[in-house]
């Protein structure tokens, strides 16, 4: 049996989460593998769920290398593991303890045979695109790429902010709103769907720009090729605006142009032979169940 070396990665924040940490650390254990963990979820296994491991090494910032990455948690954590592995092109395996479970796919009873399906080579692996963000000043305070999304948002609760769209250098449309989201389309079933935007296959090479509460009926979102580098101006009363990668927000002001673009890698995602986007959304968003029934 060949030796693979995991890098493990968690949310903090779900005690039941035991039992699934203890089958994948047996399951592991078993088979030799060098275990990599993430100090801070290390830390929490030991000190919170008091769980007795000892891992290969530990992780301390973004400097590791693995065969596969494993995310415990929701999806917020398979986003946050993404932005660890980078541009690492090291396959991600997201093990589902939250609600959703779109990123991360594989319930706690299945861990067995996914880690069974990892060395037996069975997984797909699912390239995803990601989205890079510049400033026209300065740079982003954390991380410029984002798996689903890039969105820009209002932080004064009474007024909108003006947000001038160029899609390669050419005019689009302005928006006045409380916000716009440029998504992948792997976060076509997050952020942009709840405010209406389109789903998108996550394969597809396309990128959806989405406002948020706009003050236009005739404004509806629109998908472009992700080959496009998109332009946003924003214009605010208090002259500065959130600015959210992934869910990690910093603050902006209006002097800065922001430009959005695809990454020059893609995070790859492993996913189980037979699961279908289509079977996904049926299960996840419950498509075509009749509520009278």
């Amino acid at each position: 049996m060949r030796k693979l070396k995991f890098a493990l990665f968690g949310n903090i924040y779900q005690a039941r989460k035991s039992v699934a940490v203890q089958k994948l650390l047996s399951l592991l254990g078993e088979r030799g593998a060098h275990l990599m963990i993430d100090q801070d979820f290390l830390h929490y296994l030991t000190s919170d769920l008091k769980i007795s491991v000892k891992p290969s090494a530990i992780i301390k910032g973004d400097d590791f290398e693995a065969d596969v990455a494993i995310s415990m948690g929701g999806d917020g954590t398979f986003l946050e593991t993404a932005r660890r592995v980078g541009d690492k092109q090291i396959p991600i395996l997201g093990i589902n303890m939250g609600r959703m479970g779109f990123l991360a796919d594989v319930s706690p009873d299945d861990i067995d045979s996914a880690i069974n399906q990892i060395y037996e080579g069975n997984l797909d692996t699912e390239p995803r695109s990601v989205i890079e963000l510049s400033y026209s000043t300065g740079s982003p305070q954390g991380s410029p790429y984002a798996l689903n999304e890039v969105a820009v948002l209002k932080r004064d609760n009474s007024s909108m902010i003006s947000i001038r769209v160029d899609i390669n250098g050419e005019y689009l449309a302005t928006y006045q709103a409380d916000g716009l989201i440029v998504n992948t389309p792997t976060g076509s079933t997050g952020y942009a769907l709840s405010n209406g935007g389109p789903i998108m296959h996550p394969t597809n090479r396309t990128l959806g720009i989405i406002p948020v509460a706009t003050h236009s009926l005739s404004i509806r979102p629109i998908v472009v090729t992700d080959d496009a580098e998109i332009t946003l101006h924003v214009t605010a009363r208090n002259h500065n605006f959130l600015v959210a990668i992934d869910g990690r927000s910093e603050k902006c002001t209006e002097d800065v142009v922001l430009t959005l673009r695809r990454a020059p890698y893609q995070v790859n995602v492993l996913k189980r032979p037979g699961l279908s986007f289509f079977r996904t959304l049926r299960t996840k968003l419950a498509w075509g169940l009749d509520s009278r029934e």
